[in-house]
């Protein structure tokens, strides 16, 4: 990891749990820091919105975003409402971003549909499987193009979280090491 940057992990619902690779990472590399939320399973998108603006006002360094699908839309939500102003984020990791307009995702979030189709105003990379079932490969293309994104594809790889065979995940540390150079 490059010196001089703070990473935030962003979990989705749930929280990212033990064995998944967000959770992986942060036990392996103990200056990531989480972005925790006060309800994993029926969230407002407002309060995600609210508390991860928290943590990056509070950083002092350059921020790297590493986003997990409902995680990445509440990223893409943020940077819609305010813009980066002070361009505290230099990059973000978006890995399995869900349809939130699909009849695919769990009940309970709320305002996170419809999902900001705008340029980030940051580098970025979005990371899909031609298999999840939150995000068709087809969708996960129309967010990248529409956010300005690298677009990384993995062949059968679920919604690339520990049900789907991928825990420590060495493969996504090479993206983020590339996204942070």
């Amino acid at each position: 990891m490059e010196s001089g940057r703070t990473v935030l992990i962003i979990p989705g619902l749930g929280d990212s749990g033990p064995q998944h690779w967000q959770s992986l990472w942060e036990a392996s590399h103990p200056e990531y820091q989480r972005v925790r939320q006060s309800d994993w399973e029926c969230p407002r998108c407002a309060d995600w919105v609210e508390n991860l603006d928290a943590a990056i006002s509070a950083a002092d360094q350059p921020i790297a975003l590493v986003a997990h699908s409902m995680g990445c839309i509440a990223v893409v939500h943020w940077a819609a409402t305010t813009g980066n102003p002070d361009k505290r984020v230099a990059s973000a990791l978006l890995v399995s971003p869900p349809d939130v307009e699909a009849e695919t995702i769990p009940t309970g979030p709320t305002g996170f549909a419809p999902c900001p189709l705008i340029p980030l105003p940051f580098k970025s990379i979005v990371v899909a499987s031609t298999d999840d079932p939150f995000a068709t490969l087809e969708r996960a293309k129309t967010f990248a193009a529409a956010w300005a994104s690298e677009f990384v594809i993995f062949e059968s790889a679920g919604h690339i979280n520990a049900a789907s065979g991928h825990g420590p995940w060495p493969e996504g540390e090479r993206i983020l090491d590339r996204l942070m150079q």
